[in-house]
């Protein structure tokens, strides 16, 4: 039985998956490395900007700017200052969703700040938001999961993780945790064969974790 459940963030709670995508895209480009979009969105998403960097600088095959990390926050958290929305759903689910709950995520707090207080989400998880920053591996390793779960009292069996990159599946399945896997930007199969639960409706999430 499902007693406990970690969000992910991005993609999850908060629609920045669009905007962050392409954020990084233009500015890896710039430094030398020609990345599309599609290139960001299936080889970057759902993992820290540390992890993002440094298979960026694998693929270049020199370094990279050292203040792209820096230019990075400051152009996405200026957007989504002024633009950006929660997933479509999520709230609605939330308000059906009684079981204890937190956040963790793959960005630093600095960006779940701007994120979670622009979607009007930052009251329902304040103090209970844990980010890659404070561990040492971030996903897919199950660091992240293991950490937030421990400071929460959560036992990793009963626990779900809401995710929807593979990383992030990959990383709840090694932390022992049940995956939910939100299947809007990563085809179902694939979340599915990581060792998720594919869902596409945030109106079916409430249902699944009583299940």
């Amino acid at each position: 039985m499902t007693r406990a459940v970690i969000f992910d963030c991005d993609g999850v709670l908060v629609d920045t998956e669009q905007i962050s995508n392409t954020v990084l895209a233009g500015l890896l480009t710039q430094a030398g490395l020609v990345t599309t979009f599609e290139d960001c969105m299936r080889d970057y998403r759902g993992r820290s900007i540390a992890s993002v960097l440094a298979l960026a600088v694998q693929r270049n095959g020199a370094p990279l700017p050292e203040d792209l990390a820096d230019r990075y926050y400051a152009d996405v958290e200026a957007v989504f200052a002024r633009e950006l929305e929660a997933v479509p759903g999520v709230v609605d689910a939330l308000d059906r969703i009684a079981l204890p709950s937190c956040v963790a995520s793959s960005g630093p707090h600095h960006k779940m700040a701007v994120t979670l207080r622009r979607t009007g989400l930052w009251e329902r998880f304040e103090g209970r938001i844990f980010s890659a920053s404070e561990v040492e591996h971030g996903k897919p390793a199950p660091d992240l999961f293991l950490h937030a779960a421990r400071a929460m009292g959560f036992e990793p069996a009963s626990t779900a993780v809401v995710e929807d990159s593979l990383p992030g599946i990959e990383a709840a399945r090694a932390a022992g945790m049940r995956a939910l896997a939100f299947a809007r930007h990563t085809a179902a199969g694939e979340l599915a064969a990581a060792g998720g639960e594919p869902f596409s409706d945030m109106a079916d999430l409430p249902g699944l974790l009583a299940a």
